[in-house]
């Protein structure tokens, strides 16, 4: 009976472990965009008229609880906060409550981007003001709204050696006050504010500035983080999923991995790579060992992008390697290839237009935020400055073409030992890519049904034909051409696309 209690004690622990790593998606979708800056109810327009229609599984938000307002109202405000409200520039509490509902009943989930590192630094030497109304004082460390004082702080120092894990996890990033998540009443607000989020129906977190804060602290966080709300279609076991950022490329003390134990890491250096193979620093044939043989995480334990919110505007991991949607043909291609691969979480970036890496989103004349336009049949784009990645047709219908293969296999690897390359994601789907100097002309085995398939990069079927190239598999060999000066570079195919 003993051995019986011990073993049930482990697969308890075990369970509780494991469910963090689950994005508890609905109905077997698989993809996450980030909505960056958008606001509570655009949201909700959007899971209703564009996400779950297209078979989006979630959607990463902006931090949601009261930040610092800058001069400027750039957009790095949103990471400073000064309490645990739930009001911003996208919206109240109640906003924000409305769209969960509204987009879980589209089969989206909501995954809140949460800073509890730290405070906000604000302009040091005055008093700064919250979108909440709230007060602060980063001087004296005195945030009266939740509240904290400079007992809840750790030493008045600065980050200047990234060798140094001390200095990494007990000193200020950037002069923001940094938080100390061994106190108890710390932890505390922290959990209370996390558990708040659950009580609303979100899915789970992604967790700024992970790397700066102690892995045993946030061990005891995360496993105090009460079950998921089962009003919102969770099972009564379910746990918050943990997506944690942690920069690194290789070279620090601190790595990845050292976080992995406790939830999905952000694995920059999927990022990094995925530049350096679509701007042709490495061969696109070499990401046949894509994965784990690159030096990254488990699959199970990656969550993989092509750039986010930071690198698309240079600060972070990368630098010039990182594509954005101002490198169109390349970037769109990148993030293809990030959909078409079985491996890791993946997450597309969402965007707005922007010239200086400071700014914040499109905005009228007193800083509220500008509405992205509704979704209408053909529309691709955003407008009001907003970039919408998401809606591009190769991008949108590769999240489709990703829950069509599911968990199907990468198969039946092809490339030219340079810039072609092709594979099959099981009888499921099939992909091409052309980044080579030459055309891409040849006869290439997959494992999908015979028949004729409509390419859903250059176009789409619809009404029973296609509305842009066609491919056709016979006997187990579909024939691919993609020219050197092809719009897209690349052509995907998967069971539903089939005539």
């Amino acid at each position: 009976m003993k051995v019986f209690s011990a073993l049930f004690v482990i697969f308890c622990l075990v369970t509780i472990s494991q469910s963090q790593y689950n994005p508890h998606y609905i109905d077997n979708r698989n993809v996450i965009v980030h909505l960056f800056e958008w606001k509570w109810n655009d949201i909700a327009d959007e899971c209703v008229n564009f996400l779950g229609p297209n078979g989006f599984a979630g959607v990463q938000v902006s931090p949601v609880n009261e930040n610092w307002i800058s001069d400027e109202r750039a957009w790095y405000e949103r990471y400073q906060p000064m309490s645990y409200k739930l009001i911003t520039r996208s919206g109240t509490e109640e906003e924000f409550a409305r769209m969960v509902q509204i987009c879980r009943l589209q089969g989206v989930r909501i995954y809140v981007d949460v800073v509890f590192n730290h405070m906000a630094s604000g302009n040091l030497g005055s008093k700064i003001y919250g979108t909440g109304g709230s007060e602060a004082d980063p001087d004296t460390f005195y945030y009266p709204a939740v509240p904290y004082n400079k007992s809840d702080f750790h030493a008045d120092c600065s980050i200047s050696d990234y060798t140094d894990v001390y200095q990494v996890r007990n000193c200020q990033l950037a002069s923001l006050r940094d938080l100390n998540q061994t106190i108890p009443y710390v932890r505390e607000k922290i959990i209370d504010f996390l558990n708040h989020l659950v009580d609303l129906g979100v899915a789970g977190f992604r967790v700024d500035a992970a790397k700066h804060m102690d892995p045993s602290d946030l061990r005891y966080i995360y496993s105090n983080i009460k079950k998921l709300n089962t009003s919102f279609g969770f099972r009564p076991t379910d746990r918050a999923f943990i997506a944690q950022e942690v920069i690194d490329l290789g070279g620090e003390a601190i790595t990845s991995s050292q976080y992995a134990p406790l939830g999905v890491v952000t694995e920059f250096k999927a990022s990094n790579f995925l530049g350096e193979a679509f701007r042709g620093i490495i061969q696109l044939a070499d990401l046949v060992r894509w994965g784990p043989m690159f030096q990254m995480l488990p699959s199970n334990k990656a969550l993989v992008f092509v750039e986010n919110h930071d690198n698309e505007r240079g600060h972070g991991a990368g630098g010039s390697n990182i594509l954005t949607y101002k490198n169109e043909k390349i970037y769109q291609m990148a993030v293809v290839f990030n959909l078409a691969h079985n491996y890791g979480i993946p997450r597309i970036m969402s965007s707005y237009a922007f010239d200086d890496a400071s700014q914040g989103p499109p905005h009228d004349s007193d800083y509220n935020i500008l509405r992205p336009s509704p979704f209408s049949n053909g529309g691709t784009t955003c407008s009001n400055g907003w970039v919408c990645q998401h809606r591009w047709r190769p991008i949108r219908n590769m999240v489709k073409f990703r829950n069509v293969v599911g968990i199907a296999p990468v198969t039946l690897w092809y490339d030219n030992g340079s810039n072609q390359i092709a594979f099959s994601r099981g009888v499921r789907g099939f992909v091409a890519f052309n980044n080579d100097v030459v055309d891409f002309n040849a006869k290439i085995r997959t494992f999908l049904p015979s028949g004729t398939y409509c390419d859903i990069i250059s176009g789409e079927k619809l009404n029973g034909g296609c509305t842009g190239k066609t491919l056709g598999v016979r006997s187990g060999i579909v024939g691919v051409i993609i020219r050197a000066d092809d719009d897209f570079g690349v052509v995907a195919i998967h069971r539903d696309s089939k005539l």
